[in-house]
């Protein structure tokens, strides 16, 4: 028999690494007769109300201080802070019951507790109650089936592994196209750290593209980029910066006399990514809405009909003479057909790919949802040539010639400083541009794009990864060279500024529109 002050002791001491398992074990030793059943119970009750309200008070005396950073303050309003501690004073029964046999929930909401609760005499006189409940329950029921439980608990164990293979099935059986960007980016950070030690730098790869401020991270001028390629291969571009809105739009009329455009155009900001604010604009009407909307800089540029457009992948090493056409993306923009019968919301969510991204494209037309879309009517569904917008990406591998090539690394040559990133580009005729003859180039990105064809619905998993590894192990090389040539990476902590900045400042556009 465990003497009792032992006994109470350790079991209060151990309930502040584990409440479970220090339940489990003294229910254990109660079974085996090494514990006194009143005693052993009192000792985890105990200990969980103490370790309870040690969550609590480090909530009141660390967390709630906290509440007054700058940084913590910006993003949590006074007013919500005190409808949630409202809240959690008017719900403070259910919710300690709940957080007490919900499976992680204890922490965060004792935590919380003290750090927005106003009411400190309920929330401790319902920790009594929700320990009094569940100590016995748990330490006794123990007791009472010894080593059984154990078999209890392996079933548990079995039950849960079961579900978490279900979930990654349920992930794997929709294609990694739609997988959420974190999981699949996920296998590349051991990769990444790898060509960190080989180039003794985590962020050398800054210094891959020299003539794009920090190689072409986020938030780089798409118009600064253009305006470094030859004419007769960009389409031309306008940019309206930042200002009053009426006045941007007596410039955007201005700048289309002088151009002799007409519509339709293609409105974007002029630093986005992703297709974020790409929008074709129809008439007058609808470009005095977008730039009322849109607060920071546009770039303006007439519609190319295309049809096709292709994302084109090219690098160079700096000891290299010629670069070289590391993969091409085929873009095939989604279109759906109407039957006669349904409405655009119906076909968009029977169709097998769009439903993936019913969401996308259901916000984007909302006007339209509801439309009957007359028997073989068309209706394009996007006009940005990116997979998150909706487009379908298809390895274009075959459209990859040496006359192609020539060409797309002169146009790269013409921008010193340019080494590796990927053009979106627009042409008429397939022939004419795997002769290199018909480029029409929407953009120009710069480190961080992609070798878009790794989303190619027929691609392995295997596939992609293998193409996106060697994607960055390219981009690390081209940087360690282009820093031992006398070219200086950014610091880590000036790429996080940099990026912080960017994501900032577009969360305020959003807001804005």
């Amino acid at each position: 028999m465990i003497p009792l002050p032992t006994l109470l002791l350790g079991s209060i001491l151990a309930m502040f690494v584990t409440e479970d398992l220090t339940c489990i074990g003294v229910g254990l030793l109660i079974a085996s007769g090494q514990a006194d059943p009143f005693w052993g119970t009192v000792g985890c009750f105990l200990g969980i109300i103490l370790s309870d309200l040690s969550l609590w008070l480090f909530g009141r005396h660390v967390g709630k201080p906290a509440l007054n950073w700058r940084w913590v303050s910006r993003r949590l309003p006074a007013r919500r802070l005190d409808e949630i501690g409202g809240w959690l004073d008017r719900n403070c029964g259910k919710a300690v019951l709940a957080a007490r046999f919900v499976p992680g929930s204890r922490l965060p909401f004792f935590v919380a507790a003290g750090i927005l609760g106003r009411k400190p005499g309920r929330f401790i006189i319902w920790t009594f109650v929700a320990s009094l409940l569940w100590t016995p329950l748990l330490v006794l029921s123990t007791a009472y089936l010894g080593e059984n439980l154990l078999g209890v608990q392996w079933l548990a164990v079995a039950i849960a592994g079961m579900l978490g293979v279900s979930m990654l099935l349920r992930v794997r059986r929709r294609h990694h196209e739609f997988w959420p960007a974190w999981l699949f980016y996920l296998p590349l950070l051991p990769w990444l750290a790898w060509l960190s030690l080989r180039y003794r730098s985590f962020t050398v790869w800054t210094a891959a593209n020299p003539a794009i401020p920090a190689g072409g991270v986020v938030g780089e001028s798409k118009i600064s980029i253009l305006d470094q390629l030859p004419a007769d291969a960009i389409i031309p571009s306008f940019l309206v910066e930042p200002g009053e809105g009426f006045e941007r739009i007596r410039q955007v009329r201005r700048d289309l006399v002088n151009r002799e455009w007409n519509y339709p155009l293609i409105l974007k900001p002029d630093a986005a990514q992703r297709g974020a604010g790409v929008k074709k604009i129809a008439g007058d009407v609808e470009m005095q809405k977008y730039a009322l909307e849109q607060p920071g800089a546009i770039l303006v540029q007439p519609f190319h009909p295309g049809p096709f457009e292709a994302g084109v992948f090219y690098y160079r090493l700096p000891s290299e003479e010629h670069g070289h056409l590391f993969s091409i993306t085929d873009k095939i923009f989604p279109v759906v057909v109407g039957d006669g019968k349904s409405t655009l919301e119906q076909l968009i969510r029977c169709h097998p790919r769009y439903r993936m991204q019913a969401a996308v494209f259901l916000s984007r037309h909302a006007s339209e949802c509801d439309r009957i879309l007359a028997k073989g009517e068309e209706f394009a569904l996007a006009v940005a040539g990116n997979h998150c917008q909706g487009t379908l990406f298809r390895d274009g591998a075959h459209l990859i010639t040496p006359a192609l090539e020539r060409r797309i690394d002169a146009i790269c040559q013409s921008f010193p400083g340019f080494f590796i990133g990927r053009f979106d580009v627009r042409y008429r005729d397939v022939e004419r541009f795997k002769a290199g003859r018909d480029i029409a180039i929407v953009e120009l990105n710069g480190a961080t794009s992609e070798s878009t064809n790794i989303y190619d619905p027929a691609w392995s998993i295997w596939k992609a990864y293998a193409t996106l590894f060697r994607q960055w192990s390219l981009l690390f090389r081209i940087g360690h060279e282009n820093r031992q040539r006398g070219q200086s990476p950014l610091s880590l902590i000036r790429l996080l500024i940099l990026i912080r900045n960017y994501y900032r400042q577009r969360r305020v556009n959003s807001l804005a529109d």
